[in-house]
């Protein structure tokens, strides 16, 4: 499987972006696609997922402010940015699990400047 996202870049405290992440090839369900940023330790924490089934979770710094969705159709994954802080500023991975594989996309970088 391989992903392609865009849509980081620079944005304004409380302003808003929205990631995509189609992922291509042997795309498998069930599987779960969701958005990883590097943070302290160059370690990735998740930030927000979903399942093919539609079930959502959040990293309690973005509930309330950011929304995950996916189009199965286009096996694509979206994350709307809204109500954006400085401390969101990081580099954001896709994610793909599905029973057989695991697949990271390049990295985009989210900028929240004060």
């Amino acid at each position: 499987v391989q992903l392609q996202a865009c849509g980081g870049g620079l944005v304004q405290a409380g302003g808003s972006l929205r990631l995509s992440c189609e992922a291509s090839g042997s795309v498998f369900r069930p599987n779960t696609m969701g958005w990883f940023r590097l943070g302290p330790g160059n370690q990735r924490h998740l930030v927000a997922d979903i399942t093919s089934g539609g079930t959502t979770g959040y990293a309690d710094s973005v509930k309330d402010r950011f929304t995950i969705s996916r189009d199965n159709n286009k096996n694509t994954v979206y994350l709307q940015m809204n109500s954006l802080k400085p401390e969101d500023t990081d580099v954001y991975y896709c994610n793909y699990v599905d029973p057989r594989s695991t697949a990271w996309g390049l990295g985009t970088q989210v900028t929240v400047s004060s």
